[in-house]
């Protein structure tokens, strides 16, 4: 049986958060030893070639010009603030900390969405993303030791990211998805050769990172293009809710990589988060019971597809 546009688009959310995170750990592992404007441009250097490859075997390069429209543009800037914000707050942050700062993003975005894309929200999903921002609250533990100016950047992370979201939707269904993950991955990494020197300047680097740094960068292909699949393919308000599994993630690999073990309040609100977003996948299909599939689901747009 076919999926409908919102599963199909939970289900690139939940690849994308997987191949971010994994990426994360790489990163975090990687920034120990060098400075995050040099990361920022060696890994993009990897993943811009291998995008704008895969951009250009699909045709996705044809038109350039597309990239120059406004809402892409938007992305691309949101994206690249986005990126150096969560940089410099996963340097001096345990992963799993700034993991659960970001959860606060489906909030941002489903609101976002409601607010100004008009989407329909129910009074029972209002509460779920009530009870989601709780649980967040319980893990960060604001005014603690858990809450400091690098949580700040992750939450300046987080504004980022939901513009980003936002203008994705945006995006006319005519921009290929591979046009729009390229000029992202290209910006990211002009931006990094810019801050090299800001940082601390180059750092001679090992066959070992370099080859960390190219896995990343596949990683963060992988990333970009199924989360841009996701926003376009599904509700925002239906999908946004998946990058809970984020957390999951978080957790797990910074206890295998960095032998960081949460605690009961990261063990608390992350079950009181996922439980809201759960419960939020629930009501939504509950209502596309009730509804044609056309109308539970919002306007179509497909991606172009690898």
């Amino acid at each position: 049986m076919a999926l409908s546009p919102n599963l199909r688009g939970s289900l690139f959310m939940a690849i994308a958060m997987a191949g971010f995170t994994f990426n994360d750990a790489i990163t975090k592992v990687v920034v120990e030893t060098m400075n995050t404007g040099q990361v920022m441009m060696v890994r993009g250097l990897f993943a811009t070639a291998m995008i704008g490859l895969l951009a250009w075997s699909q045709g996705a390069l044809k038109f350039p010009r597309q990239a120059a429209h406004p809402m892409v543009a938007l992305r691309v800037c949101a994206e690249l603030m986005a990126t150096v914000f969560f940089l410099a707050a996963l340097a001096h942050m345990p992963l799993a900390n700034v993991s659960a700062v970001l959860q606060a993003l489906p909030l941002a975005v489903t609101m976002g969405a409601a607010l100004f894309l008009g989407e329909a929200v129910g009074w029972r999903r209002w509460l779920a993303i009530a009870a989601g921002f709780t649980g967040v609250m319980i893990i960060v533990r604001p005014g603690l030791e858990g809450f400091n100016a690098y949580s700040l950047m992750a939450l300046g992370c987080v504004m980022f990211c939901a513009v980003r979201d936002l203008a994705t939707k945006r995006i006319p269904s005519e921009v290929p998805s591979l046009l729009v993950s390229t000029a992202t991955s290209a910006a990211v990494t002009i931006a990094g050769g810019v801050l090299i020197a800001p940082f601390g300047g180059w750092t001679p680097m090992s066959a070992g990172s370099v080859g960390l740094l190219a896995a990343a960068a596949v990683l963060l292909i992988i990333g970009y293009q199924f989360i841009i699949m996701a926003m376009r393919v599904g509700d925002i308000s239906f999908v946004a809710p998946f990058r809970y599994t984020a957390l999951i993630w978080a957790i797990l690999l910074g206890f295998l990589v960095f032998g960081d073990v949460p605690d009961a309040a990261m063990i608390v609100g992350a079950s009181i988060v996922v439980g809201s977003g759960l419960y939020a996948l629930y009501r939504e299909r509950g209502a596309g019971r009730r509804k044609p599939a056309a109308e539970s689901t919002g306007p179509a747009m497909a991606p172009d597809g690898l």
